[in-house]
C-alpha cells in the first residue's frame, strides 16, 4: 500500500512537470500573439477573438472528447490532443517564415488547438483520480495552479523578450521545444484503467447515449448541478474582464506599454503561485464548499474593485497579485469535490459534460467583452462621455476607463455569485457528502 502511494505521487509530479513546462511554451505563444493582434488592429475586439475562437471550438468537441475519454485509454487520448495542438503551431510557424501569417490564419488555428484542449483536458483531470491517493487531489489541484500560475509569471517575460529581441517565429519555436518535453513525460507515467462501477455500466451504451449521460448525471444531482452553475457565471464574469479587457485596458491606460502588461501578468502570476504553495504544503480546510464560496466572494468584491479604481502599474499590479492568489482557494476545492465524488470510470464524460457547460460563458464574455468595451463603455467614459461623471469619478476618463468600469460591474455581480454559493443548501451538502464518504447516489434529486 505504501509502494502504491509513493509510486502514484511520483507519477503525478513526473505528469505535472511535463505539463507545466508545456504551458510555459504555450502561454509564451499566446502572449506574443496577443501583442501581434493589438499591434495589428489596436482593438479589444481582435484579442477577444483569439479567445473566443478556442472557447467555441473547445464547447463543439466536448460532448465528443468526454465519451473517448472514458472509452479509449487515456494517456493515448492526452498524447494525442498535445500533438494536434503542436501541428498547429507548427503550421503558423511555416507561415510566418513565409510571410504569409494573417490574423484568420491564427483564429484557425487556435480554434483547432481549442478542440485538442477538450480532448486533453477529461482525460487528464480523470487521470488523476487514478494515480494520486483521494486524500491528496485537493493538493494535486493546487499543484496544477502553480504550474499554470508559474507560466503566468514566465511566459509574458520569456515571449516579450523573444517577441522584441528575435520575432515571432522564435517564441513559437521555443514553444515547439516545450512540447516535446511535455509528451516525453507523459509517455514515462503509467496511468491505470479505472475501476468498473454501478454508474459506469448505467452509462454504457451507444455513442450518443454516452454523449448525453455526463448531463444526465450531473442534473439530476441539484448540488452538482448548482455547483457547476455558479462557476458558470464566475467563468463569464472573469471572461468578461480578466480575460477580455484587462491586457487592452492596461496598455491603453499604460500608453501601449508592453513592459508594464508584462509586469502585471507576473505580478498576478506569483500571486497564483503564493496561493498554490500554502495549499500545497499546509494542507486545505475539509470544508471544501464553503472556501470555494468565501474566496469567489472575497476574490471579486476586493480584486475586481481594486482594478477598476486603479490607474497605474502599482495599483494594478497589487489588484493582479491579490486576483491570482485568491484563485487557487476558488478552483482547487472545486475540482476536487468532482474528482471525490464522481465514480472514476464515468469521470470523462462527467467531466466534458460540466467544461463544456461552464466554458459556454466564454465566448459569450468574449464577444461581449470586447464589444461592451469598444461600442459602449470606452465612448461613455471618454472626456465628455455620458458617464464621465459618474462612475468617471471612481475610475476616470480617457482610453482605457471604460474597461475600467467594467470591473466595477463584475465586482458586484461575482461577489453576488460568491454569496450564492455559500447560502444555497444544495452545494453546502457537498462537504457532509464528502466528509462523511457518502456515494454520489446521496445527492440524486
Amino acid at each position: 500500500m505504501k509502494q502504491s502511494r509513493i509510486t502514484g505521487w511520483f507519477a503525478f509530479r513526473v505528469l505535472w512537470a511535463g505539463q507545466a513546462v508545456s504551458l510555459l511554451g504555450s502561454g509564451m505563444t499566446r502572449f506574443a500573439f496577443l501583442i501581434w493582434a493589438y499591434q495589428k488592429t489596436g482593438e479589444a475586439t481582435a484579442l477577444a477573438l483569439l479567445g473566443f475562437s478556442t472557447t467555441l471550438a473547445y464547447i463543439l468537441a466536448s460532448p465528443f472528447a468526454g465519451v473517448l475519454a472514458d472509452r479509449l485509454d487515456r494517456k493515448r487520448v492526452m498524447f494525442f490532443a498535445d500533438l494536434a495542438a503542436g501541428c498547429m503551431t507548427a503550421l503558423l510557424l511555416g507561415l510566418s517564415i513565409a510571410g504569409k501569417l494573417q490574423l484568420w490564419q491564427v483564429y484557425l488555428a487556435e480554434g483547432i488547438a481549442g478542440a485538442s484542449l477538450a480532448f486533453q483536458e477529461p482525460a487528464f483531470f480523470s487521470s488523476m483520480s487514478l494515480i494520486v491517493p483521494k486524500d491528496g487531489l485537493t493538493r494535486a489541484n493546487a499543484m496544477l495552479g502553480l504550474g499554470r500560475s508559474a507560466s503566468t509569471v514566465f511566459a509574458p517575460i520569456l515571449g516579450g523578450l523573444l517577441l522584441q529581441s528575435v520575432g515571432l517565429n522564435a517564441v513559437m519555436i521555443a514553444d515547439l521545444g516545450t512540447l516535446v518535453l511535455g509528451l516525453g513525460a507523459l509517455l514515462l507515467v503509467p496511468i491505470p484503467s479505472p475501476a468498473a462501477s454501478d454508474e459506469g455500466r448505467k452509462a454504457a451504451g451507444s455513442f450518443l447515449h454516452e454523449m448525453g449521460f455526463g448531463l444526465q448525471y450531473i442534473f439530476k444531482r441539484s448540488s452538482l448541478r448548482d455547483l457547476m452553475g455558479t462557476f458558470f457565471l464566475i467563468n463569464l464574469f472573469g471572461t468578461l474582464t480578466y480575460m477580455a479587457v484587462l491586457s487592452p485596458m492596461i496598455l491603453a491606460r499604460a500608453g501601449g506599454d508592453e513592459i508594464t502588461l508584462g509586469i502585471v501578468r507576473t505580478m498576478m502570476g506569483i500571486g497564483g503561485i503564493a496561493g498554490g504553495l500554502v495549499l500545497t504544503i499546509w494542507g486545505f480546510s475539509k470544508q471544501k464548499a464553503r472556501t470555494y464560496g468565501w474566496s469567489t466572494m472575497i476574490s471579486f468584491f476586493i480584486c475586481d474593485f481594486l482594478t477598476a479604481i486603479s490607474r497605474s502599474l502599482p495599483g494594478w499590479a497589487t489588484a493582479g497579485f491579490l486576483s491570482e492568489l485568491s484563485i487557487p482557494f476558488i478552483v482547487s476545492p472545486y475540482y476536487a469535490l468532482w474528482q471525490e465524488i464522481v465514480p472514476g470510470d464515468i469521470q470523462g464524460r462527467v467531466f466534458a459534460t460540466r467544461e463544456m457547460v461552464q466554458v459556454i460563458s466564454q465566448p459569450v464574455g468574449y464577444l461581449a467583452g470586447g464589444l461592451l468595451a469598444d461600442r459602449l463603455f470606452e465612448p461613455a467614459l471618454a472626456h465628455g462621455g455620458v458617464l464621465a461623471g459618474s462612475a468617471g469619478l471612481l475610475v476616470g476618463t480617457g482610453p482605457g476607463a471604460g474597461m475600467a468600469a467594467m470591473f466595477l460591474c463584475t465586482s458586484v455581480l461575482g461577489g453576488l455569485t460568491g454569496l450564492l454559493a455559500l447560502t444555497l443548501p444544495s452545494i453546502r451538502r457537498l462537504d457532509q457528502v464528502v466528509q462523511e464518504g457518502l456515494p454520489a447516489s446521496q445527492l440524486v434529486n
